[in-house]
C-alpha cells in the first residue's frame, strides 16, 4: 500500500535545533524522524512511499537514499522551489498513487496508534478520507457531528470559525492527529497551488464524507518544539 510523509517542513518551533538541519532528520535516541515514520508506515503496509522535500532538501533526500539501501521503498517529491503546503504537496505527487486508498502521515509525529484499525475504519465507512482525531490540548480543532463526520474547523486562538454541512447539529471539538487514510478520488477535487489539508476537507465536507477516528488511548506527540522533542525522546527510553 501507498503513502505520503509530509517531510519539508521548516522547523521553526524548533528553534535552534533545525538551523543546520530539516525537522525530519531531527534525532530521536539514534534514528531520525523520518526513519522512524517511514519505519511506521511500513510496520502497517504502507510500504511504497512518497515524501516531499524543500527545506534543506538535499540532506532529506540523502535520508532518503540510505533508507532504501535498508530496504524501504522512498520515493521524493521535489518542492525546493516553492513549499505547497500539505493540499498542495499532495496534489503534486498524485501521480505516485494508484487506485487504492493510501496514508498521509506527518515526519513529526510520533503514535503508537495501529494504522491498520485506521484504515479497516475507513474501509467500513467508506468516505472520502478518514482523520485520525484525539482530545488533547491545542488551539486548531475541527467540529464534529455525533457520527464523527467532519462539519467545520475553529482556531479559539482567533476565534475563527468555519462551518460546512448541517450547521444545526451538535458538534464536539476534537484535534487532528496529522494521520489520515485518504482515497485516491480527491484528487477529481483538488488542484495545483499553495493550500492545506484541512482546508481541503472543509471544502469538501459539505457534499462528501470526510469521517474522523477517534484514538484517545495510547501514546501521541509531535516533536515540533523543543519540549515535545524531549517528551519523545523520554518516550522511547521507557
Amino acid at each position: 500500500m501507498k503513502a505520503m510523509i509530509f517531510a519539508a517542513g521548516l522547523g521553526k518551533r524548533l528553534e535552534k535545533i533545525t538551523e543546520n538541519i530539516p525537522k525530519a532528520l531531527v534525532d530521536i535516541n539514534g534514528k531520525t524522524a523520518l526513519h522512524l515514520a517511514v519505519e511506521k508506515c511500513t510496520d502497517y503496509g504502507f510500504n511504497d512511499i512518497i515524501i516531499n522535500v524543500h527545506h534543506f532538501a538535499d540532506m532529506v533526500e540523502d535520508e532518503a537514499s540510505r533508507l532504501n539501501k535498508m530496504g524501504f521503498r522512498i520515493s521524493v517529491s521535489d518542492e525546493r522551489e516553492m513549499l505547497l503546503e500539505t493540499g498542495g504537496g499532495l496534489y503534486k505527487a498524485r501521480g505516485f498513487f494508484d487506485k487504492n486508498p493510501f496514508l498521509i502521515y506527518n515526519v513529526d509525529i510520533i503514535s503508537d496508534l495501529d494504522l491498520s484499525s485506521l484504515y479497516s475504519f475507513h474501509i467500513k465507512n467508506n468516505g472520502l478520507a478518514t482523520l485520525a482525531v484525539r482530545n488533547r490540548p491545542g488551539n486548531r480543532f475541527y467540529l464534529v457531528n455525533e457520527s464523527g463526520l467532519i462539519r467545520g474547523w475553529t482556531n479559539k486562538l482567533t476565534g475563527e470559525k468555519i462551518l460546512v454541512g448541517a450547521v444545526s447539529e451538535k458538534l464536539t471539538e476534537i484535534a487532528f492527529s496529522s494521520m489520515h487514510i485518504v482515497e485516491p478520488e480527491i484528487f477529481d477535487f483538488m488542484n495545483e497551488g499553495i493550500y492545506t489539508m484541512t482546508a481541503q476537507y472543509l471544502k469538501l465536507a459539505g457534499e462528501h464524507n470526510i469521517y474522523t477516528f477517534k484514538h484517545d488511548e495510547g501514546f501521541w506527540a509531535d516533536i515540533g518544539t523543543p519540549e515535545n522533542l524531549e517528551q519523545v525522546r523520554k518516550y522511547f527510553d521507557n
